[in-house]
């Protein structure tokens, strides 16, 4: 299985049947260097409405055929102008050629158009995605909480977590995240995008480290197998 990063929180995941595009940000997003034009996916995870996690998801599912999965409200969203979708809330799950979805709780919102009248998108989520043996786990934008401790309990090879505080748990509640998920491995997400999340990820890797958790600091461009 292959995880490719664009930065902030989006990322290409190929398993051996499908590839998917998880919180697609790549137009507009500083970090990326790789235009959406040239990523093709089968399907496009997305955990909630802010337009840094949703920006391109309708332009991939169009061009590509590809069905976004998402919370119930962003899937009627989007199926509304014509793309492929598949809803999902919190706590539910279904079985995909590639595998299986299943959306997570996390503390966050999720709106679209922010202002005077912005779009409800429903309940933000994290992905927990089982396949090809693995599993994967992006945990959206969100605080800390109790039950990743549940969570953890599948047996995780892979997550991705914020770190860059202000609108997301920072480093300090993240070390405490690894502590209740106990990832195989953990990507760091959600950070250094602007300068109101700009955070010192090597620090964060040392520190957890020294706790006994393996973190992979990944640029945008950067690929990992796993």
């Amino acid at each position: 299985m292959r995880l490719t990063y664009f930065g902030h929180s989006c990322f290409l995941l190929e398993t051996s049947q499908a590839r998917l595009v998880l919180d697609p940000f790549l137009t507009g997003n500083p970090a990326c260097k790789t235009p959406a034009a040239d990523i093709a996916c089968d399907f496009v995870l997305v955990s909630h409405g802010h337009e840094d996690h949703i920006g391109d998801a309708l332009a991939l599912s169009k061009r590509c055929g590809a069905t976004i999965i998402a919370n119930y409200e962003i899937a009627e969203y989007f199926g509304a102008q014509g793309a492929k979708t598949h809803g999902l809330n919190p706590g539910g799950g279904a079985n995909f050629p590639f595998g299986r979805v299943k959306l997570t709780l996390a503390h966050h919102s999720s709106s679209v158009g922010a202002g005077l009248h912005p779009i409800y998108l429903g309940s933000p989520c994290g992905l927990l995605i089982a396949a090809d043996g693995k599993n994967i786990y992006h945990a959206g934008d969100t605080a800390l909480f109790l039950d990743m401790q549940l969570i953890g309990r599948v047996g995780l090879d892979l997550a991705m977590l914020p770190i860059g505080d202000n609108y997301t748990m920072g480093p300090d509640d993240a070390l405490d995240a690894l502590g209740f998920l106990k990832p195989k491995l953990t990507v760091p997400m959600h950070y250094n995008t602007w300068p109101i999340i700009a955070q010192d990820a090597a620090d964060f890797a040392h520190r957890a480290g020294r706790a006994g958790h393996v973190v992979r600091l990944m640029v945008s461009g950067d690929t990992l197998d796993f």
